[in-house]
């Protein structure tokens, strides 16, 4: 039995799997807002139209209330980014 050099566990580096002492993220501190804030900041472009499409498809089915749904969340979300931008986070 053997795998590739670039598969093996010692091309991961020290955090490999199989490595007892390797760091590996504390999962009970929930998300980290930082990073989920630069996410955020650089995807918020295309959520932003995902969610026009969304509600202009609701729209075209007749679907008012889930229109104003995903057009109030793209709203808030947009909101939220403005004050990240300004450097007003709440």
């Amino acid at each position: 039995w053997t795998t590739s050099p670039s598969l093996s566990c010692a091309s991961m580096g020290s955090a490999g799997v199989g490595n007892p002492r390797a760091k590996r993220p504390v999962m009970n501190q929930g998300p980290n807002p930082e990073a989920v804030g630069r996410v955020a900041a650089e995807h918020l472009g295309p959520l932003l139209y995902a969610l026009e499409v969304c509600a202009t498809a609701m729209d075209d089915a007749d679907r008012d209330q889930d229109s104003r749904y995903y057009r109030a969340l793209a709203d808030l979300l947009a909101e939220a980014g403005g004050k990240v931008a300004a450097g007003h986070e709440t």
